[in-house]
């Protein structure tokens, strides 16, 4: 297996882990805030799904060889700032709080598999090519693609800490 499809099926995996972690959920333990204070999972799956946009964004552009056309966040956000990402979180949770579990699932779960296929029609030399894109600044796509397993990783490793 190559590094792309190897990156393609962890991607795949951490989405079925969570999609099982979702289908033994009721509604109301979807949607209810732990008394800990951390997000709800419905909080948890918007927070992915926002995040994930931009990576939707990057490898959509290199698909389509454009630059990419991030999804519109207030202008005093800086989601690339290095640091302090408690402000874009906290507008993260704000915008999608009123949102039925059901829409943001669905988003969340559209939004994955369109990475996932999208990832599919880039070339792992395109991938992994450091300069291959100009409007990454010697970033390779690679690894947005990683980012997004880990954080994906990362919250459903928390979830199942702080729920079971």
């Amino acid at each position: 297996m190559n590094m792309k499809q190897h990156i393609l099926a962890a991607l795949q995996e951490v989405f079925d882990e969570w999609e099982a972690r979702l289908a033994g959920l009721s509604e109301q333990q979807i949607t209810q805030t732990p008394a800990t204070g951390d997000l709800s999972v419905k909080g948890e799956i918007a927070h992915l799904m926002a995040w994930q946009q931009r990576t939707i964004a990057r490898v959509d552009a290199a698909r389509l060889n454009r630059k990419p056309q991030f999804p519109q966040w207030p202008a005093h956000l800086d989601p690339e700032a290095e640091g302090d990402t408690d402000p874009v979180n906290a507008w993260i949770d704000a915008t999608y709080r009123d949102q039925p579990w059901s829409q943001v699932h669905q988003d969340w779960r559209a939004g994955f598999q369109h990475l996932i296929a999208s990832a599919e029609e880039i070339s792992e030399r395109d991938l992994l090519d450091d300069n291959r894109y100009a409007w990454l600044n010697g970033v390779s796509l690679v690894l947005y693609l990683i980012g997004t397993y880990d954080h994906h990783r990362e919250h459903l490793d928390h979830l199942e800490i702080n729920r079971e």
